[in-house]
């Protein structure tokens, strides 16, 4: 069987270069190298001083990742405070650094100009107003805008341009369970 083995144990030295190697393909938290160089230590107790040595170059800081990703998140995927606040949680990231950041991000944002936005990229080759006339694409449109991260008042806001009945949504559960 393909891949059943464990992998190598690493000792301090091949620990470091792991560790550099996992935030050379991408951006991590703190929480998530740890977790990884935990899987990959020969000796635990060479986990923390890799992470000093990580954080002492600049290579590991979760508040400027924080804020790099809110506002990845925010401007090139289109999502609302929501769901980055629910993403950088996911990423372990501390809730005080995960709200700052947010809140840094979204200052002076128009929440009603994002869904804009979000619904001309996602629907750009449709009709809303024809779309959202059938009251089940309307429901699965505002719980697509839920899930984005958008506020039910604003998200309701946007809707009612395109269809009357967007008022019957605000009395929806508040529940996510899935997005469309």
């Amino acid at each position: 069987m393909l891949g059943s083995r464990a992998p190598k144990k690493l000792d301090a030295e091949g620990l470091w270069a792991y560790s550099l190697k996992l935030l050379g393909s991408r951006a991590q938290t703190v929480s998530e190298v740890r977790t990884k160089l935990s899987r990959r230590a020969e000796n635990e107790a060479d986990i923390e001083p890799t992470l000093a040595k990580l954080r002492e170059y600049g290579y590991l800081n979760d508040t400027k990742f924080a804020e790099s990703f809110a506002t990845w998140r925010k401007d090139n995927e289109g999502f609302g405070r929501m769901r980055v606040l629910r993403d950088l949680r996911q990423r372990r990231v501390a809730p005080t650094v995960a709200d700052n950041a947010v809140t840094q991000a979204f200052e002076g944002s128009d929440e009603v100009a994002q869904i804009e936005a979000y619904l001309a990229r996602k629907f750009r080759n449709t009709n809303l107003g024809e779309l959202l006339q059938d009251q089940k694409k309307l429901q699965s449109v505002y719980r697509r805008l839920r899930y984005a991260g958008y506020g039910s008042g604003a998200a309701v806001k946007v809707l009612k341009r395109y269809a009357a009945d967007a008022e019957r949504l605000e009395d929806e559960p508040e529940e996510l369970a899935g997005a469309d």
